[in-house]
This record gives C-alpha cells, sequence and structure tokens, in this order.
C-alpha cells in the first residue's frame, strides 16, 4: 500500500471527508512522523509499533566486485519494530495463507 492507497481507503471508509481532507490528514501525520525522527525523537503508537532513530557508526566494508576496503560513513536511520497487536496480526494472516 502506498500513500495514495492510503488516502483512497480512508476517504472510502469516512464518507463524510472528502478526498482532499483525507489526503491533508495523512500528509500533515506523515510529516508530523517525519519532523519528530529527524528531530531525534522516540515515536510509540501503542498496538501499531515504534520508530526511533538509531546511529550507526563509521565502519570500513568492502566491496564486493574488487574486495578492496571502502570507508562507509557513520549515519543515522530510523528503526521500526512493530507492536504486540501488529505481530499477532500478522502472524494469523500468514497461517491462514499457508
Amino acid at each position: 500500500m502506498n500513500r495514495s492507497d492510503l488516502i483512497g481507503e480512508l476517504a472510502a471508509r469516512f464518507v463524510n471527508l472528502t478526498k482532499n481532507d483525507t489526503e491533508f490528514a495523512v500528509n500533515t501525520l506523515l510529516d508530523a512522523l517525519q519532523d519528530a525522527l529527524v528531530a531525534g525523537h522516540h515515536i510509540e503508537i501503542r498496538g501499531f509499533g515504534s520508530f526511533s532513530v538509531t546511529h550507526r557508526a563509521a565502519r570500513i566494508g568492502r566491496n564486493p566486485r574488487s574486495g578492496e576496503s571502502v570507508a562507509v560513513p557513520e549515519k543515522r536511520t530510523v528503526r521500526f519494530k512493530p507492536g504486540k497487536a501488529l505481530r499477532e496480526a500478522a502472524d494469523l494472516n500468514s497461517s491462514k495463507s499457508d
């Protein structure tokens, strides 16, 4: 599901909202999440999961083609950890498709 699919799904569920209102709400929510993560905050949505920013230290990597050593700079990356309810729901759905 991408952003436009999410907006369409929410607009279909909430018939009292226009598609433009739904798009504004989704974009506002995603912008707020992005701003919080850029600022280094931890985001927790109970039942869904949590987002956090982790720091990866600089290291020496290896070019798989040539085998030569390459310096990999330090960076920050976003980590998502699913909540218990989401893990259980995903586990139930995966066992149904088997």
